[in-house]
């Protein structure tokens, strides 16, 4: 079945859909009165419903079944990328949703090439929720993570005080064979706590990035013995974390 995230429910027993879901409902998916689909609304609720009604602006779709399934990981994890080249951001924000991160928080880094456009800013993180959007339909997740606006280096350091614990993937603790500080931490998160990891671009962290981050109470974690991509490092962490907390019984 078909998953779409409604904005918000009408009732106990209908949700209204519309705009870009109503168009993919009717007009890609050509569903008809009777067919089901899942809901789900702004608190992660999760329903099979019944289309009861279709009109030129909604489609009204009747609750079924409410579901009672886990999909979201035991703790909150935010991903800030030092903005990385092409399109290797999309692909960490579709993967990473699809692996269970809770927020996206890109950052200009020292060595980030791409320079952040504030005039095609709202095109650019409106294109990110939406690939946010259907990786978390496609990946049965009950929400879809948001994409903070890009901000700088000292902006992402001051947003850091908000999180229970923070770490920064640092090569040079890989080469060095670091390997404690990021599995000690997992096991000190507790339930609903908050992870901010942070990943620099291509190139790495510069010294004084790192320095800065040591000041705010950052810890420098290495990734395993291989030095890994601006955009697979991210993506390695979410699977170790999901191992950790959903696997490792």
């Amino acid at each position: 079945m078909q998953r779409y995230f409604v904005k918000q429910r009408a009732n106990e027993n209908h949700f209204f859909i519309d705009d870009e879901d109503r168009h993919h409902i009717v007009k890609v998916m050509r569903m008809q009165i009777g067919d089901q689909i899942i809901c789900v609304d702004p608190e992660g609720n999760q329903a099979v419903c019944r289309l009861a009604e279709i009109t030129d602006s909604s489609v009204v779709a009747d609750v079924v079944q409410w579901k009672d399934e886990v999909s979201e990981l035991p703790i909150s994890i935010t991903i800030a990328s030092g903005l990385p080249k092409g399109d290797k951001l999309e692909w960490i924000i579709q993967k990473g949703t699809e692996l269970g991160a809770h927020q996206f928080l890109p950052f200009s880094a020292a060595r980030s090439v791409v320079k952040w456009d504030e005039k095609k800013a709202a095109k650019k993180i409106e294109r990110w929720q939406k690939i946010a959007k259907e990786a978390a339909e496609q990946s049965h997740r009950a929400f879809v993570p948001e994409i903070v606006s890009p901000m700088s280096f000292k902006a992402m350091l001051a947003k850091s005080k908000d999180f229970h614990y923070k770490l920064a993937a640092y090569e040079e603790e890989s080469r060095d064979g670091e390997t404690s500080v990021f599995s000690a931490t997992l096991k000190k998160i507790k339930k609903g706590e908050t992870l901010l990891l942070v990943f620099g671009p291509e190139g790495g962290l510069a010294q004084e990035e790192v320095q800065l981050l040591k000041d705010h109470g950052f810890g420098l974690c290495g990734l395993g013995p291989r030095i890994l991509r601006t955009e697979t490092a991210p993506l390695y962490s979410l699977a170790a974390i999901s191992y950790h907390f959903e696997l490792l019984r």
